[in-house]
């Protein structure tokens, strides 16, 4: 009996030991499939950001907004279903226009309807071969709206680029409301990127009325509340040298430089630079 039960012990050891290479060959290929579809994503970020059909005077500023860092830290895939909400000058859907067109992805601009979306708008109307294929749908939805939406469970990735005051500023309900709708277009498994404007933890949160500025730790709150899990940050948009304390808010700053006297006083907020930002990337729980 023993040398049948060590026999058979060995047995098994050989076929643990005959199987190990198998599952590794096979961990390694899933793990040099990841970083190919990671490098090609990043390859077709690159590109997206390189595109021709960019406005000149929005280039400089990838120095402050870091587009193909950030699109890379949310983890952007050419061809997913990507929703940019409030698109505002369309800065960012310049990127990502030309992104998921060659990609084979949908987009979709979210903002309120329909004024929201007038630049998008204009943008299809001028040239249709990069904006035509955008899909315009109303964000935040009121109850029993008409208007085209983003449907439920249909993104694979949410992004917002310094908005969330906006709705910060339309009350804190408001702001709980639009993570909620967000949390819903989300496929399970889901992202939702935010870069936003960073108020320091120890400032009046009352500033957040008022500045432009939001506290990490409130962003975080809305998404959580709304079932967000979050999963990390990032410095690629910091800036160290804004003190998020200017006499006119964010807007201080440029590209805005709202309220500036003179040259004197544009060359001073200019030497800080664009604001110093927050960008958090969060999940939707699988169930």
């Amino acid at each position: 009996m023993a040398i049948r039960v060590a026999t058979a012990s060995l047995a098994a050891t050989l076929l643990a030991a005959l199987a190990t290479p198998v599952a590794l060959a096979q961990d390694h290929s899933a793990h040099d499939s990841r970083d190919a579809a990671t490098q090609s994503a990043h390859r077709a970020i690159a590109a997206a950001v390189a595109a021709p059909t960019r406005t000149e005077t929005n280039r400089p500023r990838d120095r402050w907004r870091q587009p193909a860092e950030t699109l890379a830290f949310f983890r952007v895939q050419p061809g997913e279903t990507i929703v940019e909400l409030w698109p505002g000058g369309g800065w960012y859907t310049e990127i990502l226009a030309p992104l998921t067109r060659d990609g084979g992805g949908t987009l979709y601009a979210a903002a309120p309807w329909e004024r929201g979306l007038n630049n998008v708008r204009t943008r299809q109307s001028n040239d249709a071969a990069t904006y035509g294929h955008i899909r315009l749908a109303e964000f935040p939805s009121p109850a029993g709206s008409a208007n085209p939406r983003v449907p439920d469970g249909s993104a694979d990735v949410v992004l917002t680029f310094r908005n969330v005051h906006n709705w910060r500023f339309g009350g804190t309900d408001n702001a709980a409301e639009a993570f909620r709708q967000i949390f819903a277009m989300l496929r399970p498994g889901g992202r939702l990127g935010i870069e936003e404007h960073r108020l320091p933890e120890d400032r009046d949160s009352a500033l957040e009325e008022s500045s432009g500025y939001m506290k990490v730790s409130s962003v975080r709150a809305f998404a959580e509340a709304a079932g967000f899990r979050y999963v990390g940050s990032s410095e690629i948009n910091a800036n160290p040298n804004d003190t998020a304390d200017h006499p006119r808010g964010v807007w201080t700053l440029p590209p805005s430089l709202r309220g500036a006297a003179d040259d004197a006083e544009r060359a001073r907020w200019t030497a800080i630079g664009e604001s110093d930002r927050m960008t958090l990337l969060f999940v939707k729980p699988e169930n």
